[in-house]
């Protein structure tokens, strides 16, 4: 590989990360959908295809996932998820049904076998953390008594995604009943093992990783996550929950710290992985599948607000509230690209889930925020319209109550 080239090519991509991210902040909205049109542009069949620097963006790639995984972990203790899950699990179980189901329904529809039915329910089933948190601190919504609903689903979503992924990596590979038994219960194993440890004994594992040297603390959390991820991939139970699994390890002032250095890290390669799940797609194969992307981006987007609405409801959430729940929850956008991603690297399914799945994050990342800030409105019109009070329109005032009518005064008569 010509070293100049690959400098050329590499830092266009990284220079055209940047722009467009600025531009993404102007308009106020995720860069996501940006990054993955970028990769369209510098792929197979885009405008500029790159050359040199494709192996290198492809490892890129693989530690963004890491990374991606291990800054989620770190936002969440070992209690938080106990908790989260005695508490919301039943909001968990309504959320599997009525967003991985539809996915994995579209796939045997469209014929692309059990495998693909597998990977396009996950692709379906979770939301993203990011853009919804980002949508919550933009509106100011992070103190409303909806959001802790909203977090507590995205949480529950995170921690079943350590089991999935084992279980998408065997059937990636093809593993029998006895071989994917097997690595479902190292998974089991490997998150009960760590969320007990974690526990018990998370103040211990993050004196020992504590440095007051920024430097050493980058070196040791950022080897420590590689190598586990890596052993993790060695035994089939993947290396995006290896990470995972470190991050949650990490508790208090550690995590806090270690966060605010890999961030940058975390935000350049999650950026390449991004771009190179685009250079994956050719772009002239995404016209084929847009009709199901939007069918699947409008039926999900409603089973999405859905699940918002029951769990606020079940956990005494005011109409309102209820509607501002579901309309948050919509947006789909990194796990969603992370479970396509390795389907499509592992080659196991139909080449058109790539594109089918670019097209359907595309349409939830942009269609998010904005059901996020109408879906409210839009119900409190829709009550209107069928000639019913809206509850809670108008919270904390009465009712004004009819004025008295004053007799009127008898007219006098004249003797």
């Amino acid at each position: 590989m010509d070293s100049a080239v690959f400098l050329i090519e590499f830092g266009a991509v990284v220079l055209a990360l940047g722009l467009l991210g600025r531009f993404a902040v102007r308009l106020r909205f995720s860069p996501v959908p940006l990054y993955l049109l970028a990769g369209l542009l510098f792929g197979a069949g885009g405008i500029v295809p790159l050359g040199g620097s494709e192996e290198f963006i492809e490892v890129g790639a693989e530690i963004g996932v890491v990374l991606l995984l291990l800054m989620l972990g770190l936002e969440y203790t070992a209690g938080d998820l106990v908790g989260h899950l005695k508490t919301h699990a039943p909001a968990g179980g309504v959320d599997f049904l009525l967003n991985a189901v539809p996915g994995a329904a579209a796939a045997l529809l469209l014929g692309w076998g059990p495998v693909a039915a597998v990977v396009l329910a996950g692709v379906t089933w979770v939301s993203s953390s990011g853009v919804i948190a980002k949508v919550l601190g933009d509106l100011g919504r992070l103190g409303n008594r909806e959001s802790p609903v909203i977090l507590s689903i995205l949480v529950l979503e995170d921690l079943a995604m350590a089991l999935y992924l084992p279980i998408l990596t065997a059937v990636l590979a093809g593993s029998g009943w006895l071989a994917g038994g097997l690595t479902l219960a190292i998974a089991l194993a490997a998150v009960g093992t760590v969320l007990l440890v974690a526990v018990r004994y998370g103040r211990v594992i993050s004196r020992f990783v504590s440095s007051d040297d920024p430097e050493k603390l980058l070196l040791v959390v950022l080897g420590t996550t590689l190598l586990v991820a890596g052993v993790a991939q060695q035994l089939q139970v993947s290396a995006a929950v290896g990470a995972f699994l470190v991050g949650i390890a990490l508790s208090g002032e550690v995590a806090e710290n270690t966060h605010h250095l890999l961030m940058p890290l975390r935000d350049l390669f999650a950026a390449v992985f991004f771009v190179f799940f685009g250079l994956n797609t050719d772009p002239s194969t995404i016209p084929s599948v847009l009709l199901p992307a939007v069918v699947l981006a409008a039926l999900t987007a409603l089973t999405k607000v859905g699940t918002g609405y029951w769990a606020a409801r079940r956990s005494g959430i005011a109409e309102r509230g209820r509607w501002r729940a579901g309309g948050a929850l919509v947006a789909r956008g990194e796990f969603s690209i992370v479970i396509a991603g390795l389907a499509v690297s592992a080659g196991a399914v139909d080449p058109s889930l790539g594109p089918m799945a670019t097209a359907y994050v595309l349409l939830l990342v942009v269609l998010g925020p904005l059901a996020a800030r109408f879906t409210e409105p839009i119900a409190r019109q829709c009550v209107l319209w069928r000639g019913k009070e809206y509850p809670g329109a108008a919270p904390g005032r009465r009712p004004l109550a009819p004025r008295p009518v004053e007799p009127e005064p008898t007219p006098a008569t004249s003797d």
